[in-house]
């Protein structure tokens, strides 16, 4: 047999892309399944060509750290062949992670395709340089590389479907979990790298027809680096864009809240309720329903102002709005219109009705209050309103 040797730096690049391949892929799980629509099939995409790109070129650097004491090459239509099955493993690996759900059973059966899958590309990559005779392969070494291929894929999968989620603590564990799935996929290449045997007088059929060895590994180091970086760049620059929406839409309502609420109870304001008021009024005109008003004005407040601070005050405002909340039914509006002054639309209700839900908030409002280890004493008058004609 043909004595083999590897190049240490092309080896160590290997490796390296490997690790690398493996972050990308896992960054790519959170991109896809974050997205939705449009938007997550061009991230399956993009994330399958890049992810895919990286499992091939670290097997195609690995293959290019190999030598042998013959002139070697590779045939095109066969490399390229296994780079498209790295790809399509790639796609089929994020579109299992992507799902709500990965059971034990989906999560075997995915990555015993997935490993067969990456063996295939290592073992079609090898049939690239087409020898003569045929590579002679060690069995029981080629069935290790295959379950190492197997059991490595479903490790994959799994930490992909865990680590989808993007966080603080998700980035580092993606980070442990890329070191392990390199040296799980560098184990696979280089023990069916072990496998391979050459005759003595065999020779590469692609040696002269097929791609030139001595700039190829630079090559491919370089674009792989490249995939590997603009597939990250981009994700980031996602990942930023999407912080920014959120935060634009929190700032978006936390605007309108206070546009329509009151700034000290939390409850709405006089903006709120005059819409809330006006849609009642039509509702009340299509339907010949009825609806109630109820005016409430705190007695004694002022005193309780003067005396106790303005503090003591706004402590005793957000009490009463609290318990104008616990009080009012589901379908109520409760809402202040400054100072002591508060009001509840009742919808629907009936003059009778409203009568009585008054002298409920009146009980309810004069029950004593403790504010800043102050008890605190205070009543109400409620004037009620109807539709004209009711």
């Amino acid at each position: 047999m043909l004595e083999s040797s590897y190049n240490e730096v092309l080896v160590a690049c290997s490796i390296i892309i490997a690790v690398l391949a493996s972050y990308t892929a896992l960054n790519m799980a959170s991109r896809v399944s974050s997205a939705s629509g449009r938007s997550a099939v061009l991230w399956l995409i993009g994330g399958s060509i890049a992810m895919g790109f990286g499992i091939w070129s670290m097997h195609f650097i690995g293959m290019l750290a190999f030598s042998l004491p013959i002139e070697l090459g590779y045939d095109v239509p066969l490399t390229l062949l296994s780079l498209v099955i790295a790809i399509a493993c790639s796609a089929f690996a994020l579109y299992l992670v992507c799902q709500d759900t990965l059971p034990w059973g989906r999560l075997l059966s995915g990555g015993l395709l997935m490993g067969l899958g990456v063996a295939s590309m290592h073992y079609i990559g090898m049939e690239a340089l087409l020898m003569h005779p045929y590579i002679f392969y060690v069995p029981w070494l080629v069935g290790l590389s295959i379950v190492i291929a197997i059991v490595a894929s479903t490790a994959a999968l799994w930490l992909a479907f865990r680590l989808r989620e993007e966080s603080k603590r998700a980035t580092f564990g993606r980070i442990g979990a890329s070191l392990v799935m390199g040296c799980a996929i560098i184990g696979m290449h280089y023990t069916g790298m072990a496998a391979s045997k050459f005759p003595i007088d065999s020779f590469c059929g692609a040696a002269n027809s097929g791609i030139d060895t001595k700039w190829l590994a630079v090559l491919v180091i370089i674009v792989s680096l490249a995939v590997f970086a603009i597939a990250l760049i981009v994700s980031m620059l996602d990942v930023r864009t999407s912080q920014l929406s959120n935060s634009l839409d929190d700032a978006n309502n936390e605007l309108i809240k206070l546009a329509l609420q009151d700034n000290l109870t939390r409850i709405p304001n006089r903006v709120l309720l005059g819409d809330r008021l006006e849609q009642a009024i039509h509702r009340a005109e299509r339907n010949n329903g009825e609806f109630a008003v109820l005016f409430l004005d705190l007695d004694g407040f002022k005193a309780i102002n003067d005396m106790h601070g303005h503090h003591v005050g706004d402590q005793l405002l957000k009490e009463v709005a609290h318990r104008l909340l616990s009080n009012k039914r589901e379908g109520d509006t409760a809402a202040r219109l400054g100072g002591d002054e508060f009001v509840l639309l009742l919808e629907p209700c009936s003059p009778e009705t409203s009568a009585v839900f008054a002298q409920r908030l009146i009980d309810a409002i004069e029950q004593p209050y403790e504010t800043s280890n102050i008890p605190l004493h205070i009543s109400t008058s409620v004037g009620i309103a109807i539709p004209p004609g009711r």
